[in-house]
């Protein structure tokens, strides 16, 4: 760990939530358990959707990359979690920090931009039905999606870029879940103030971008839905687009318990929010976009019958 730069960084300590073993083995079975309810739940919704023709539509196009995106995102920081609340080595190499980071960020960001591409996609549904089809090809879909992650990877890889330029020295035990920005920065012995203005800068436009979009985008749904006539379909018209505004409410909402605030005043207490966000949200979008959703239940049936119908055979 001596050296004047950052090539001098062997590895870092994941130390985690806690360092009582007690307390470790409960966390553990806890979040193995979150773990496969998360994989379980997002292959279910890709397969359902990749095995139902009635599901190819732009709307369940989107859902299954965003059931993608939480699966890549729990699986580049789960395992390596559990690894370490089951040893007493805790250590993560400098490069397998910065590659964890990478990830981190651009699976975050790619799951933003889903979202509000989703988000679009409902008002396009809404106020613009008759020309739905047609707004919404194919060939837009594609483009869309290629865009979210080509943006996605590129700031992915700005702020990693900017992280190889940060010199650690001193502590290097990480009191947190996985290699994050801001607790990495607070470990930075150089000025950080060049990469946490860009970090926040950057944060603005990458995801408050997108989340006003979002809030314009369902001003006029709801504007759309109220000059609907019949009861019934008002219903209907809701309750295609509650799902996803409870999955963009629950997204924001621990992203903003983590992210809003000083620098400086971030601690240990902030691990409970990080987990909400990185292990909470992505299990339990899932449930929600299968809760009340017809079609969904009708493909998941589908999708379970099959195979135990394969199996029996």
């Amino acid at each position: 760990m001596h050296g004047g730069n950052q090539t001098g960084v062997s590895d870092f300590l994941l130390l985690g939530i806690s360092e009582n073993p007690e307390q470790e083995r409960v966390l553990f079975w806890m979040f193995l358990s979150m773990y496969l309810v998360t994989v379980v739940g997002n292959m279910s919704i890709i397969l359902a959707i990749g095995s139902d023709s009635r599901l190819h539509t732009p709307m369940y196009f989107f859902l299954a990359n965003l059931s993608f995106t939480d699966l890549f995102f729990v699986t580049n920081t789960i395992p390596k979690m559990l690894v370490n609340l089951q040893s007493q080595n805790k250590a993560i190499s400098y490069s397998g920090c910065l590659t964890q980071l990478y990830f981190l960020v651009s699976l975050v960001t790619l799951d933003n931009l889903i979202l509000a591409t989703m988000a679009y996609d409902r008002y396009v549904a809404i106020c613009r039905p008759l020309h739905y089809v047609t707004v919404m090809s194919p060939g837009l879909c594609i483009l869309l999606l290629t865009s979210c992650w080509a943006l996605a990877v590129l700031y992915g890889l700005m702020l990693t870029l900017l992280m190889t330029k940060v010199t650690f020295c001193g502590s290097r035990k990480i009191h947190y879940i996985f290699c994050e920005m801001y607790v990495l920065l607070r470990l930075a012995c150089s000025n950080t103030q060049i990469t946490h203005t860009v970090l926040i800068t950057t944060g603005i436009f990458i995801f408050l971008t997108p989340f006003g979009f979002m809030m314009v985008s369902y001003v006029r749904i709801v504007r759309a839905i109220l000059r609907i006539p019949s009861a019934s379909s008002k219903y209907k018209a809701f309750s295609t687009c509650g799902s996803h505004l409870a999955v963009v409410s629950l997204f924001y909402g621990t992203l903003c318990m983590v992210y809003l605030q000083p620098i400086q005043t971030y601690s240990m207490k902030d691990s409970v929010a990080t987990v909400m966000y990185a292990v909470v949200t992505p299990m339990m979008n899932p449930f929600i976009y299968s809760l009340r959703n017809k079609d969904m239940h009708g493909a998941l049936g589908r999708l379970f019958r099959g195979k135990g119908f394969q199996r029996l055979t």
